[in-house]
């Protein structure tokens, strides 16, 4: 018999982040091949063109689908997820893999699964039971578990929901987090390495990520304009933000920060992608971590990091007690800040619990996708909590 292979799927720079180290342990393993199928905003030139990324980090990518419309209203997400289903058709078909590897909740990855259910793939999905209630990517993560055969989850709590949704106890296998993963396991830039990368030298800043909600309509321009009127008040502080995504109102944030630092560009600056290094090493010397991005949910935590949590998008997400959750309005973004850079709230976070850890989650999933009975898989019967 030939190497298993196993196909994993990647559309966006987090995505990629955390999914890098499990396909080192895969591409270094004899007995496994390595499948990678790249699309979505890594082939945009809007947002970065962060393909270069993976191919400058060693990794061969086997196929590339074109999939996202110049629109991001509903209407063009829609066709833009049509089109990823007949690309990926073509992908799965000439490439053959024995298991495809999908993680999180994004729409191109429910095109994959979708594609992957009717051409008889086995999938494995990544980081399920998970909620997050004010986004569209609630409802495609608990699809995706429906979808899948094999379920690699973060803490007990989540593997229990995974077990609820009907899926059976033995094919679900919780191996904690592969964003803390990263953490533990890398070597973080120097506080002088990000000095020379972003051409300050860094003091007191926030780093911010903002998405849209995309369950609310047409909130995202206010909801960031207030976020921003919020930075205002705080003029002592540099900012470095990280882009949205290609979602439902996405490019409209993203003209807002691309305003915001033109008018502020002594003391703000934006990024599409940094990079996971890049991005975390900052994270590790940021006052506060401000957004609605689950970065500020799962790995902030890990670097005893203050978070503003702004909104709905994260609703339901297990969280730390650095966490500080408020309404997207100026007031109570203002005053989620004075409370997050304030000695007595930073002091109270050295003995906080995690809710999210990862030590060997990499090597974890890697070992179960490479011994795992595929014979029959296919076949799902559902688990009645009865």
């Amino acid at each position: 018999m030939g190497r298993r292979k196993i196909c994993i799927v990647t559309g966006t720079r987090a995505e990629y982040g955390l999914l890098c180290r499990l396909m080192t342990e895969i591409q270094n393993d004899n007995e496994l091949e390595l499948q990678l199928v790249v699309t979505g905003m890594h082939l945009s030139s809007e947002f970065g063109l962060t393909y270069k990324q993976i191919e400058e980090d060693g990794f061969y990518i086997d196929e590339k689908i074109e999939m996202l419309l110049s629109s991001d209203t509903p209407t063009g997400i829609a066709k833009s997820m049509g089109i990823a289903i007949l690309g990926f058709a073509d992908a799965f078909q000439r490439l053959l893999p024995d298991v495809l590897v999908l993680l999180g909740d994004r729409f191109e990855i429910l095109s994959a699964a979708q594609t992957a259910l009717v051409m008889r793939i086995p999938v494995a999905h990544i980081s399920g039971g998970e909620l997050t209630e004010g986004v569209i990517d609630e409802s495609i993560r608990h699809s995706l578990t429906k979808m899948s055969h094999i379920h690699f989850t973060v803490n007990e709590e989540y593997t229990n929901r995974v077990i609820q949704l009907g899926e059976q106890p033995d094919r679900v296998f919780k191996v904690g987090d592969l964003g803390v993963e990263n953490i533990r396991k890398m070597s973080l830039l120097s506080k002088e390495e990000l000095d020379c990368f972003y051409g300050w030298k860094l003091e007191k800043f926030f780093l911010i990520t903002f998405h849209p909600a995309t369950l609310e309509i047409q909130t995202a321009e206010e909801q960031m304009k207030s976020l921003l009127a919020a930075v205002d008040a705080f003029p002592e502080y540099q900012v470095i933000f990280t882009k949205s995504n290609a979602d439902t109102d996405g490019r409209r944030i993203n003209e807002l920060i691309d305003d915001y630092s033109t008018l502020n560009s002594g003391r703000v600056k934006s990024y599409f992608s940094l990079g996971q290094l890049r991005y975390l090493s900052t994270m590790k010397y940021c006052e506060v971590v401000i957004g609605n991005s689950s970065s500020g949910i799962i790995e902030a935590p890990a670097f005893s990091k203050p978070t503003i949590n702004i909104g709905d998008r994260q609703k339901g997400r297990l969280k730390a007690s650095s966490i500080i959750d408020c309404a997207p309005k100026t007031d109570e973004i203002i005053n989620s800040i004075q409370m997050a850079i304030s000695t007595q709230f930073h002091h109270s976070l050295t003995e906080m619990q995690l809710e999210y850890d990862g030590v060997t989650t990499s090597k974890d999933i890697k070992d179960h996708l490479k011994h795992a009975e595929l014979k029959d898989i296919i076949k799902k019967p559902f688990y009645d909590l009865r």
